[in-house]
């Protein structure tokens, strides 16, 4: 009897150790990605399963940042981390600056989007580390020096093109909309 329960306890528990919220995110995400959305439809993303699926998968993908969370607000949001940047430069780094950056710090980055008729422009206007605010020329350097040279492909500050079927993304208090377009 005793192998039968163990069986059944390990085909049972995958069920309970699945998080419907990121089920449900990842199912909005495929449903956008493969294109199956219907046109004109606005698919909603709950600041619940933002920072569930940003606690979860951020971590996974980029190496050096733990407890990210998210906050949002009228066309614009923050997100907050504790990030290693040393962990996340990829490639060699200046020993020198190694050993300024080396170390886990709180980060907190502040993004204004404007988005219509399938473009989007995501602006920084702030980013903090270690409680010190940085904006203007000094934030415009930090961003050339790590952000763009960790993700080349990113678009700060310009406009960019959404995916095909997106018209506009929209972020809200109550969550981010994505319109599909008509």
């Amino acid at each position: 009897m005793r192998p039968q329960f163990l069986l059944i306890l390990a085909a049972v528990t995958p069920l309970f150790a699945a998080n419907p919220v990121l089920d449900r995110v990842d199912f909005k995400l495929n449903l956008i990605d493969s294109g199956r959305a219907r046109r004109g439809s606005v698919i909603v993303f709950t600041p619940a399963e933002m920072n569930t699926w940003a606690r979860s998968r951020v971590p996974q993908m980029y190496q050096g940042i733990r407890d990210p969370s998210l906050q949002l607000g009228m066309g614009t949001a923050t997100g907050s981390a504790m990030i290693d940047l040393l962990k996340m430069r990829q490639g060699p780094t200046n020993p020198l600056i190694a050993k300024l950056i080396e170390g886990e710090r709180p980060l907190k980055v502040s993004v204004q989007l404007d988005s219509s008729g399938g473009r989007a422009t995501a602006k920084l206007t702030r980013l903090e580390i270690s409680g010190i605010a940085v904006t203007g020329a000094p934030l415009d350097f930090l961003v050339n020096q790590f952000f763009l040279k960790m993700f080349p492909d990113a678009k700060v500050n310009q406009p960019f093109e959404l995916r095909d079927n997106i018209d506009r993304i929209e972020l809200r208090p109550d969550g981010v909309r994505v319109t599909i377009k008509k």
